[in-house]
């Protein structure tokens, strides 16, 4: 017999359930540019933090920036509906920037209304990442059409689509979008090794918000946020991963200290990405990609160091769920999506 809790529990999950997939917050949104921090981690695990992932909303559609392990996990808990997705950009191709890049396509393959493939754009590099991933779902879209049957699953739009872009110049931008009012700019930053690395500009209805991916502090990335809304900077605190770098390999893990002390050399940090905000004449920064993870609140201190002194606006660290809104308008809101379900 069911116990008094588990029929409390199954009763006010009937009366919350038809809210809970009914709710839209897309919708409510007023006209303007919406950025949402869907993970504002790194490749270390982190309990708080997912992979790096954003969505970017204008004109009621969603535009998500990489795609991280954990992104459509995530992207469901804001209450973001995979099928509004017009299309995924991607900054590189390191592997938590792309983990998380089949599941959201599959998200987005049986959502309500989804009748196309879903366009992957990127530098040279995401025909080869595109292809691999779809390949490596070929037999599950399959399982999937033989289940439901294609009225649902339509064969047609399972497997995503890439659409290369060339790596801008030195000082350059280039147009990689320019649809219903947004106009999308992607610039090259430095992230070597690994290259290439492009970071992007949304510019909508007067209002920009500029993605800078991985990167150190570089002047191409300066130029391409001059004046913009909102800065949303990757950053790490060298003092706080070589302190863990050298726990690991005091502690006989040689490699995994090797690893860590290694990322130091190209990352920003906090300090270095209020700097970039600050010569742009950016008007708010939100530093993302945190490295290392920070599992006390005291932490964060350490990790800006001396970054809200650098820079004149506000300056934050993103979290999972947050929504920074820029209306037509004006101003600048901050929530969080998935507090705000809770």
């Amino acid at each position: 017999m069911a116990s008094l809790r588990s029929r409390l529990a199954l009763a006010l999950i009937k009366k919350k359930l038809p809210e809970i997939v009914a709710a839209d917050p897309v919708a409510e949104l007023g006209d303007g540019l919406h950025v949402a921090i869907v993970g504002s981690g790194s490749p270390l695990p982190d309990e708080k933090r997912g992979n790096p992932c954003v969505a970017v909303i204008a004109g009621g559609k969603v535009y998500v920036v990489d795609a991280g392990e954990g992104a459509s996990e995530t992207l469901n808990r804001m209450g973001i509906d995979a099928g509004r997705i017009e299309l995924l950009f991607l900054t590189h191709f390191h592997s938590d920037h792309i983990g998380g890049l089949g599941s959201v396509n599959l998200q987005r393959w049986v959502a309500e209304g989804s009748d196309t493939p879903m366009r992957v754009l990127g530098p040279p590099g995401v025909e080869e990442v595109v292809a691999g991933y779809n390949e490596a779902y070929r037999l599950d879209r399959g399982y999937r059409t033989a289940h439901h049957g294609e009225d649902f699953v339509d064969p047609a739009i399972g497997a995503m689509v890439p659409e290369e872009f060339p790596v801008p110049g030195p000082g350059e931008s280039n147009v990689v979008l320019d649809q219903d009012g947004l106009v999308v700019t992607a610039f090259e930053v430095d992230h070597s090794p690994v290259a290439p690395v492009v970071g992007f500009r949304f510019d909508y209805q007067g209002r920009s918000a500029v993605i800078s991916a991985d990167t150190v502090y570089t002047e191409n990335l300066v130029a391409a946020a001059k004046d913009t809304d909102l800065l949303v900077h990757d950053a790490l605190s060298e003092e706080l991963l070589l302190m863990v770098a050298r726990a690991q390999t005091e502690a006989g893990h040689q490699a995994r200290g090797k690893i860590l002390a290694d990322v130091t050399d190209y990352h920003a940090t906090a300090p270095q990405a209020a700097d970039a905000a600050q010569k742009a004449r950016a008007r708010a920064l939100a530093i993302t990609h945190i490295v290392p993870p920070l599992p006390l609140k005291g932490l964060e201190e350490v990790f800006l160091a001396d970054a809200p002194d650098r820079f004149d606006g506000p300056l934050w660290m993103a979290n999972d769920g947050d929504l920074y809104s820029l209306p037509v308008a004006g101003g600048l809101t901050r929530t969080n999506l998935i507090r705000r379900r809770r």
